[in-house]
């Protein structure tokens, strides 16, 4: 499989395995790996949990936008987004210009991959019901943006990268502006 140093979203619910996934589709292609979550950390020195509880959703989502936008016009490379980042109408346009793979997974597959933390702020109280809500609500999103729809549920991650590296590397994952 060539290298091939095009950008790759990664979009999909918590658990859906964007990170881990992203990690081994990075290193098939011989790319980096960013992370809009962990960037925005980065850049704010603190938790995402930390910017929500001080600060509310709404600037954490302002955030990242910004993260995102920043990772589509400077990273050379996959780049896995937030669960709710797809909420966001201008970040929906500019995944447009890009291949966009949607991460999908089970709630029973899912929730045990997250954990019940405080780590997950949208998935506190009630984590099956919040859960379902936010996959209601944001499901249709990640199917606006994608060029392809992987399960995650069962399959190892090298298998889900390689799938997905193949799908490039065929022609088959294109920005959805070229389809």
């Amino acid at each position: 499989m060539s290298a091939r140093r095009a950008t790759v979203v990664l979009v999909g619910p918590p658990g859906a395995g964007k990170t881990t996934v992203g990690g081994e589709l990075a290193r098939l292609l011989g790319v980096e790996l960013l992370d809009t979550d962990e960037d925005v950390e980065r850049r704010e020195g603190r938790t995402i949990s930390d910017i929500f509880i001080d600060d509310g959703e709404a600037h954490f989502r302002a955030l990242e936008h910004a993260a995102v936008v920043r990772a589509l016009e400077a990273h050379e490379g996959v780049v896995a987004l937030g669960g709710g980042a797809v909420e966001h109408p201008e970040t929906r346009a500019a995944l447009r210009s890009v291949p966009v793979v949607y991460l999908d997974v089970s709630m029973a597959k899912a929730l045990p991959r997250v954990g019940l933390s405080g780590a997950r702020p949208l998935l506190v109280d009630s984590p099956r019901a919040r859960w379902k809500a936010l996959m209601d609500a944001r499901r249709p999103l990640y199917q606006e943006v994608a060029g392809l729809v992987v399960l995650t549920d069962d399959e190892p991650v090298e298998r889900l990268a390689t799938l997905i590296a193949e799908a490039l590397e065929r022609g088959e994952l294109r920005p959805r502006d070229e389809t």
